[in-house]
C-alpha cells in the first residue's frame, strides 16, 4: 500500500495506524476519515462517558455512508493487544476505556456506538433510557411527543434530559440511582407510557409491531433488558447531515428543533457551549415511584 494511504498516530502511548485518510465517509459533508478520526477525538470525553465499562456494539460503514453496513458485536481479529474484552452470552464484545480503542474503531470505520445499559459484569442499569420512536420517516410532532412525556416524568418529581437519537427519534435520559433493576424501569415505562398514550392516542402507541401502528409514535419501555442497546449520548449516526446524538435543553424541545441541527461539523462549538447536559442532573427516585405501583 503506498505511504500516502496508510500511517499511524500515537494516542497515550499506544501505537494506532491510520488506513486511507483521505476516505469519503459521508461525502455530501466532506467528511473524509481524517476528519471524522479528529471529531471523534473531540467528542471522546463525552462519549467515553456513556460507552466506558460497557459491552458495545458499533455499526461499521467500510466504504463510507450510504454504503453497506453491518452490526459489530463480536470484537474483530486482528486487534491491538490494548483492546480489551469481555464475554456475555457467548459473544465476545470490546469493552472501551479510552481514546485509543475509540480512534482504533473509527479507523476501522466504525460510525455509531451502541452501548449496553448496564456495566460489564452487572445486571443493573446505568440510567434510564425511555425511547420514543416515531413510525413515519419525518416526524415534525417528535418534540411535542419529547415534551409531554417530560411534563409527565417532571409532575412525578423525575428530572430528565431529552437527547436526540441522531435518527429520527428522541430519548429521553432520567439518571438513575445505583441500584434500581431493569424490571422496576420497564414497570415504570409501562405506567408512563399507557397514562400518556390514554392522554393522546393520536400520538403514541404502546404497539411493538411497526405495521400496526399506523402514524403514531411508538413509547418503547421494554428496551430496558440485559443484553440491549440504545445510541449512545454523543455518537455519531451514519445518516445524511453526519448527525450526531445530542442531549437538548428542555426549552429548545418547546422551540421543536431539528435533529439535523446538530451533526459532526459543529457539535465541537455546542459542547464547549453547554457542557454535558446529562451529567448536571443528579441521579433521580425512579426507585420511589416504582414501589408505589402495582
Amino acid at each position: 500500500m503506498p505511504a500516502a494511504l496508510k500511517g499511524t498516530i500515537v494516542i497515550d502511548g499506544q501505537e494506532i495506524t491510520v488506513t486511507n485518510p483521505d476516505k469519503p465517509l459521508w461525502p455530501e459533508m466532506g467528511i473524509t476519515k481524517r476528519i471524522y478520526l479528529q471529531k471523534l477525538a473531540a467528542l471522546s470525553p463525552y462519549l467515553l462517558h456513556y460507552c466506558r465499562n460497557r459491552l458495545l456494539t458499533v455499526i461499521r460503514y467500510p466504504h463510507g455512508v450510504p454504503g453497506m453496513s453491518f452490526y459489530q458485536k463480536n470484537a474483530p481479529q486482528p486487534r491491538p493487544a490494548f483492546i480489551r474484552t469481555a464475554v456475555q452470552d457467548g459473544i465476545e464484545y470490546i469493552v472501551l476505556h479510552g481514546l485509543p480503542e475509540l480512534l482504533w474503531l473509527g479507523n476501522l470505520a466504525a460510525l455509531e456506538f451502541h452501548p449496553s445499559l448496564h456495566y460489564e459484569g452487572s445486571d443493573l442499569p446505568c440510567e434510564w433510557m425511555i425511547d420514543l420512536d416515531p413510525s413515519l420517516e419525518v416526524e415534525p410532532r417528535i418534540m411535542e411527543a419529547a415534551a409531554l412525556v417530560g411534563e409527565v416524568l417532571k409532575s412525578l418529581g423525575l428530572a430528565s434530559v431529552p437527547k436526540t437519537s441522531g435518527a429520527t427519534g428522541v430519548q429521553i435520559i432520567v439518571p438513575v440511582r445505583q441500584g434500581i433493576t431493569f424490571e422496576e424501569l420497564r414497570k415504570t415505562g409501562h405506567f408512563i407510557g399507557r397514562y400518556v398514550t390514554e392522554k393522546r392516542p393520536d400520538l403514541f402507541t404502546l404497539e411493538r409491531l411497526k405495521k400496526n401502528r399506523g402514524d403514531r409514535i411508538y413509547f418503547d419501555y421494554l428496551q430496558h433488558y440485559g443484553g440491549k442497546t440504545l445510541a449512545a449520548p454523543y455518537t455519531p449516526r451514519a445518516r445524511p447531515g453526519a448527525t450526531v446524538s445530542t442531549p437538548l435543553l428542555w426549552e429548545e424541545v418547546a422551540r421543536n428543533v431539528s435533529p439535523l441541527d446538530f451533526h459532526l461539523l459543529n457539535i465541537e462549538e455546542r459542547l464547549a457551549r453547554t457542557g454535558d447536559l446529562i451529567a448536571k442532573v443528579p441521579p433521580q427516585p425512579v426507585g420511589e415511584i416504582a414501589a408505589k405501583l402495582p
